[in-house]
């Protein structure tokens, strides 16, 4: 039996909740992916076929209807198509966990009532979710670009290090949210209308370039921005991250986490008496 723990606030609790209980993590990671994809004909096909579909639908809308362009010098469709699913994919990361975390816990108050849970946990749940979709449409983008380019930038590599401070932003915002959305329902409603704008107010479906001088700091704002024009770079372009700016987001997306972290242990304690 897990056994119930303090409260802690401590920004090392967030790391050491997830080594304590990682294979707890892991299975019920799993239940989650299988589960999304039970009673499917494809079944877990889908995680391939969806952003492969959404590329699709999205290149034949930007290319081809708004005749929209990258700054690269080139008129490839292909290349575009290559250049706007990075941008996808690390929107996706994000829009994935946020959506879903006012519901965490109120779509399994059990956990709450009935048994000692470590509720901190469900938010590592999704992210792990997520992460494993992450993956499979970076599949779909390496087998495309090999096909496209017969080659490959060893610059991959540093991908898992520019999506950390995403990753601890993520989780920032799901602990924040899963907390507020007990207390608040009206909460996930807001959630899909803040992703659709982070969308759009991010390099995406345009290149830095096409915003005014004036705009581009605050477009810079956005947690997203410069994780998706890293990634372009290390995967498109085959350029090496921008180290400073890599430790800025970081340091920015630990304190993300911590103050999430830290709201959701200081209110778990009023769950029970609002579910």
């Amino acid at each position: 039996m897990i056994q119930e723990k303090r409260f802690s606030t401590s920004p090392v609790e967030i790391i050491s909740s997830l080594v304590q209980y990682r294979q707890l993590i892991w299975n019920m990671t799993r239940r989650d992916v299988i589960g999304r994809y039970r009673g499917s004909f494809l079944g877990m096909a889908w995680s391939f076929f969806n952003p492969l579909l959404m590329l699709a639908v999205y290149t034949f809308v930007f290319s081809l209807v708004f005749r929209a362009r990258w700054d690269t010098g080139t008129d490839s469709r292909m290349e575009f198509a290559l250049v706007l699913f990075i941008g996808m994919m690390t929107h996706g990361l994000l829009a994935e966990c946020v959506n879903r975390s006012p519901g965490l816990i109120t779509n399994n108050s059990f956990y709450v009532k009935k048994i000692v849970f470590p509720l901190e946990i469900q938010s590592w749940i999704i992210m792990c979710s997520a992460l494993f979709h992450l993956l499979i449409s970076l599949c779909v983008w390496s087998l495309i670009y090999i096909l496209v380019n017969r080659t490959f930038n060893w610059t991959i590599v540093f991908l898992p290090v520019i999506y950390l401070p995403l990753v601890f932003f993520s989780l920032g915002f799901s602990w924040f949210l899963s907390s507020i959305g007990v207390f608040l329902r009206d909460v996930s409603q807001i959630t899909g209308v803040f992703t659709t704008i982070l969308l759009f107010l991010s390099p995406v479906f345009y290149p830095m370039s096409a915003i005014p001088e004036q705009y581009r700091m605050l477009i810079y704002l956005n947690p997203l921005t410069f994780i998706i024009e890293q990634a372009r770079d290390v995967l498109m372009w085959g350029m090496l991250p921008d180290w400073p700016g890599l430790a800025v987001s970081f340091s920015g997306g630990i304190l993300v986490a911590w103050l999430g972290f830290a709201w959701f242990q200081k209110t778990r304690r009023g769950f029970a008496d609002v579910l």
